[in-house]
């Protein structure tokens, strides 16, 4: 059994790791932090969780996170690069859901998260977690920077199309919609229900940090500079993300033909669904880890234009680290995650 520690477990993002670690047939977790709630009971603060799971959240000052096999980090931006240096140093492989060791260059994370990275030297050892561009790479790796939620919507919508070079990649477009979750629970004001309800708003226009990861990425897929505009929205639900995004054709290409390239980029991808006669929705991949994607062609205006739906805080965070995981643990990739959206 792998021994697993979670760092921020009282978030989002922990509890839903927790979820979904708690049935995985490989995996005990045995510690899990928090300074506000040291000593608390985890199933006192999520009761979704009780009859399941034993343990009471420890300062981090006081966890032994160093006798782990793997741990995960649901923290803020800011916090994992504080620490795993001394836990990689022990032995112990990192996934960190927090953007800490996303971005490969350090003067370009001071740009875009404005502050001073702690561990720059670790940038270029951290693989990318993007299981469908990088699995060879994560199945060896010690530090796991798991994807944000919107970059990997909108990079599993673009991807096919990348990687065939059949689009101007300089001229990209994503427009996205998240549901309230993505703030975490310490969202703060602007997220109450009053505020959200009966409410759609675009936000972090037009320099939402996760453009840095998006851009990079894509560039590296496409070999040369791809630059996007990005525009997400909040919407008013619990979880979800729509991602729609726009490409400019490079030259004549059929929706058969498009489509054709999507299923070939995701034949071996066991959580990409590729939809040939319907749109994805959010309610399809509901507390699941899967991606559903799809592709039409506007000949009227040359553009190839992908819908990719996906759960933020699965397929965005907490289930494709978990999949890294197993991964990194040369297990199936999809143990502890083969199950269907919830619906409805």
């Amino acid at each position: 059994m792998l021994k697993v520690g979670i760092v921020g477990g009282t978030g989002y993002t922990g509890v839903e790791l927790l979820r979904l670690l708690v049935h995985h047939p490989k995996v005990s977790v045995s510690v899990i932090t928090s300074r506000s709630e040291a000593g608390m009971e985890v199933s006192e603060l999520f009761p979704s969780l009780r009859g399941m799971v034993e343990l009471k959240f420890v300062d981090p000052a006081d966890a032994e996170l160093d006798s782990c096999d793997v741990v995960f980090f649901a923290t803020p931006n800011g916090i994992a690069m504080q620490q795993a240096k001394a836990l990689l140093d022990a032995g112990v492989r990192v996934i960190d859901l927090a953007a800490d060791f996303r971005l490969k260059d350090a003067a370009t994370w001071e740009k875009w998260y404005g502050m001073p990275h702690a561990c720059p030297q670790l940038l270029s050892e951290a693989v990318y977690g993007l299981p469908e561009i990088n699995r060879d790479k994560i199945r060896q790796a010690q530090l796991i920077a798991n994807p944000g939620c919107y970059p990997t919507a909108v990079q599993l919508g673009f991807l096919p199309l990348i990687e065939a070079g059949v689009v101007d990649a300089a001229h990209l477009i994503a427009d996205a919609k998240s549901g309230v979750s993505g703030a975490g629970r310490g969202g703060g004001g602007g997220f109450g229900f009053s505020e959200v309800n009966e409410n759609v708003q675009a936000y972090g226009v037009p320099r939402h940090n996760h453009i840095a990861e998006i851009e990079q990425e894509l560039s590296r897929l496409a070999n040369a500079t791809v630059q996007v505009v990005f525009t997400p929205h909040l919407i008013p639900m619990t979880r979800g993300i729509l991602a729609t995004v726009y490409a400019p054709l490079a030259h004549d290409l059929s929706e058969e033909e498009a489509l054709c390239l999507y299923d070939e980029a995701y034949s071996d991808a066991p959580f990409v669904r590729v939809l040939h006669e319907v749109f994805p929705q959010t309610k399809a991949t509901l507390g699941s880890n899967y991606c559903d994607v799809t592709v039409k062609i506007d000949t009227r205006t040359r553009t190839a234009i992908a819908i990719a739906a996906i759960d933020n805080l699965g397929r965005g965070a907490a289930g494709q680290a978990v999949q890294n995981m197993n991964l990194m643990f040369h297990l199936p990739e999809t143990t502890g995650l083969c199950f269907p959206g919830v619906f409805p």
